[in-house]
């Protein structure tokens, strides 16, 4: 399976990506059918494990969406144990230097290039037999989270790791670093212009720049501002402001 979320990069094109906070096969299959680009399972801060975030890719294996994980943390155990259940993209948090960006790649990528060990479990079956090995190095995305002032600090040095093929923007805990309150669709100067040197220095090396938001609205506005991936809350949270809406709507009132 090619990784659509490279395809459209490569057009120069933005991805909407889902986020699944919760660990079912269901919820992930209804909602890999909703138009996202790629959809993401989230093993940090979702209600997620390994057992879940592999139900959650079978549900979304019939649908032409690029499953990915945030994985809990920088470490090579689960980071080969979500590549070989299937995901095309890792989202890793907290990394705050290039000597942990390296790790990342490291643990993403087959020899030369990594350290993975062989053993594409599921993984395998999304291409045909024995060529998985031959293309994961260049299909799977190693996307490191920018999340902290330590790593502005090393930005320039994170991206210019050999492998990383984007950085994703956290922003609450962004936010939180720098003192802040922790919350998404920031609109503070000092935030804004983050994102531009993000933005800056990611497009100068034919990388792109991910970002979560807290909506629609507000994911349409980063992707002008030149964001090639942008998240629209996750699945919970849509649900949540779905359903006060409905429940509001038949009560008659306005809140």
């Amino acid at each position: 399976m090619a990784n659509k979320v490279k395809e459209m990069w490569a057009a120069n094109k933005a991805v909407v990506n889902g986020w699944l906070a919760i660990p079912s096969a269901f919820s992930a299959e209804m909602y890999a059918q909703c138009g996202w680009d790629s959809v993401t399972v989230d093993m940090q801060h979702g209600v997620q494990d390994y057992q879940s975030c592999v139900a959650c890719f079978q549900g979304m294996q019939p649908h032409n969406v690029t499953p990915m994980v945030r994985v809990p943390w920088l470490e090579p155990g689960i980071i080969g144990k979500v590549l070989d259940a299937g995901a095309y993209g890792v989202i890793c948090p907290m990394v705050n230097t290039a000597e942990e960006a390296r790790a990342l790649v490291q643990y993403s990528k087959y020899p030369p290039k990594g350290t993975r060990s062989n053993g594409p479990i599921r993984a395998g079956s999304y291409g045909s037999s024995g060529n998985y090995q031959k293309t994961a190095n260049d299909e799977i995305l190693v996307i490191p989270m920018i999340e902290t002032q330590t790593a502005l600090d090393n930005l320039e040095a994170i991206l210019d790791v050999p492998g990383v093929d984007g950085i994703y923007v956290g922003p609450s805990d962004l936010g939180f670093s720098l003192g802040m309150e922790p919350k998404l669709d920031r609109e503070e100067p000092e935030i804004m212009a983050i994102y531009k040197r993000l933005l800056k220095e990611t497009k100068k090396r034919g990388q792109a720049a991910g970002l979560h938001n807290g909506t629609a609205a507000y994911a349409n506005k980063m992707i002008k501002m030149g964001f090639k991936l942008v998240t629209i809350s996750n699945e919970v949270g849509l649900m949540q402001v779905a359903a006060k809406a409905a429940v509001i709507e038949a009560r008659g009132s306005k809140k």
